[in-house]
C-alpha cells in the first residue's frame, strides 16, 4: 500500500459504510481500531497486511476518527493471538473470500504460463497480476514469499517450454551455422592475435555485442560485417514473430552478460534458443545502426558541401576590388529607371575592375548537388576498396 494519501483519496477508499460499521460496533479498545483497519485494508488490497506497520498512519487516523477511537490504540492490537485469526476469518467471510490452497497456487502458475508470461516477464508486473487474479477469484493470496516462489516457478516452467519449442523450430542448417560461429569465436578468443592476422573477416563475440563507433566508412564496414555474420546463420524470419521485443530483450541481455563458456554449458534447447534470440535481436539493432550511420554520413557530406560552396563564393567576392563602391553606384543608378543600360549602368559598373570571371560561379544549389555527388562518389569508392559495396 502506498504511504501518502490525500484527503479525497481517504474519503473514497477508507470511509466506513453502515453495514461495515455493524461489524465494528460490538468491539472496543485496541480490538475495535485493529479490526476496522484490517477490514478497510483488506477491502482495498484484497489481502491482509504482512505486518502491523504496513498501514500508513494517515489511514489509521482517518479510520479511528470515524469509529471514535484513538489512533494510538492500534499499536496495542495483538498481531499474533487468537483474536486476529478470528477477525481475519470474519472479514474474509464478509467479503466472500476463501483461504488459498495448493491447487490454487498450481492453477495460478498455469494461468501465468498461458496468459501472461508470453508477453511480460517483469517481476513486479507479474506480482501485480497475481494479486489482481486472486482478487478476481475471491481468494486470499498466500504470503509474499510464497507469491515469489509461485512466480519464479511459473517463469521456469514457461521458459522450459519456450526453449524446447524454439529449438524444434530451428532448421538443421541454422544449428550447424550457430555451432560453427561459436567454434570460430572461441578459437578467435583463444588465439586472437594470430587469427586476426590470418583472417580479418572473423569477428569476436565482444564485437558482435558492441555498439557502432564514430560515423564513417570503417564503422559502416564493421556493422555490415556483423550483419553478414548473423544473416549467414539463416535464422527463420518468423522464429520470434509472436514474441514481444521486451521478452526477447531479456534473453539478449542474458547472453550479453554471460561468458561464452557458460553459454556452451547449457543444454541444447537453452543454448540454441538463447543464441538465436541474441542474434535475431542484434540483427534488428545492427540494421537500425546502419541506417543511423548512413544518415549521419550523408548529413556530414551535405554540411561539408555547403561550407565548400560558401567558401568559394566568399573568395569570389574578395577578388572584386571596390565591390561596395560598385554596388553603391549601381543602387544609385536605379533612381533612373528610364535610362538606357549603356548610359546608366555601364559607366558606373567600372567593368574593367568588375571582372566577369569573378561571377562565373554556377548556381549555388546546383553546385552543392555536384559537390554532394562528388563526395558521395568518394565515399562509395572508399567503401568499394574495403569490400563494403559488392
Amino acid at each position: 500500500m502506498k504511504r501518502n494519501w490525500e484527503l479525497d483519496e481517504l474519503i473514497e477508499h477508507f470511509t466506513i459504510l453502515p453495514n461495515e460499521m455493524r461489524l465494528i460496533e460490538n468491539k472496543t479498545g485496541e480490538t475495535r481500531i485493529g479490526f476496522a483497519v484490517l477490514l478497510k485494508f483488506f477491502q482495498n488490497e484484497a489481502r491482509f497486511p504482512t505486518h502491523k506497520y504496513e498501514v500508513p498512519k494517515a489511514v489509521i487516523a482517518y479510520i479511528a476518527k470515524q469509529i471514535f477511537s484513538e489512533p494510538e490504540l492500534y499499536a496495542q492490537y495483538d498481531w499474533i493471538g487468537r483474536s486476529i485469526t478470528y477477525h481475519r476469518t470474519q472479514i474474509r467471510e464478509f467479503f466472500g473470500f476463501r483461504v488459498d490452497t495448493i491447487e490454487d497456487a498450481q492453477e495460478m502458475a498455469e494461468w501465468l504460463c498461458q496468459h501472461v508470461l508470453h508477453h511480460d516477464h517483469e517481476f513486479e508486473h507479474l506480482k501485480e497480476r497475481v494479486y489482481r487474479r486472486f482478487h478476481e477469484l475471491k481468494i486470499v493470496p498466500p504470503t509474499p514469499d510464497r507469491i515469489e516462489r509461485l512466480i519464479r516457478s511459473a517463469i521456469h516452467t514457461y521458459e522450459e517450454s519456450f526453449f524446447q519449442a524454439t529449438y524444434q523450430k530451428l532448421p538443421s542448417t541454422s544449428l550447424t551455422q550457430l555451432d560453427s560461429l561459436i567454434d570460430s569465436i572461441s578459437y578467435l578468443e583463444i588465439d586472437e592475435e594470430e587469427t586476426a592476422s590470418d583472417n580479418s573477416i572473423q569477428i569476436s563475440f565482444n564485437e558482435l555485442k558492441a555498439d557502432p563507433g564514430r560515423a564513417g566508412v570503417d564503422s559502416v564496414l564493421k556493422e555490415v560485417n556483423k550483419l553478414r555474420t548473423i544473416r549467414n546463420l539463416e535464422l527463420p524470419d518468423d522464429l520470434f514473430r509472436d514474441i514481444p521485443h521486451k521478452v526477447l530483450k531479456k534473453y539478449r541481455q542474458r547472453v550479453s552478460t554471460e561468458d561464452l563458456r557458460e553459454l556452451r554449458r547449457h543444454p541444447d534447447s537453452i543454448r540454441y534458443t538463447l543464441l538465436s534470440a541474441f542474434f535475431w535481436f542484434r540483427c534488428m539493432e545492427i540494421s537500425d545502426n546502419l541506417v543511423d550511420l548512413l544518415i549521419q554520413i550523408i548529413h556530414r557530406i551535405g554540411v561539408r558541401a555547403e561550407r565548400k560552396i560558401e567558401k568559394e563564393i566568399l573568395n569570389d567576392l574578395r577578388r572584386v576590388g571596390n565591390k561596395y563602391g560598385i554596388l553603391f553606384n549601381m543602387a544609385t543608378a536605379i533612381k533612373h529607371p528610364e535610362g538606357i543600360i549603356r548610359d546608366v549602368l555601364y559607366p558606373v559598373s567600372l567593368t574593367k575592375s568588375f571582372s566577369v570571371c569573378s561571377f562565373t560561379t554556377p548556381n549555388p544549389k546546383r553546385h552543392i548537388v555536384l559537390v554532394l555527388f562528388g563526395n558521395g562518389t568518394m565515399f562509395l569508392s572508399s567503401a568499394w576498396d574495403k569490400n563494403l559495396v559488392p
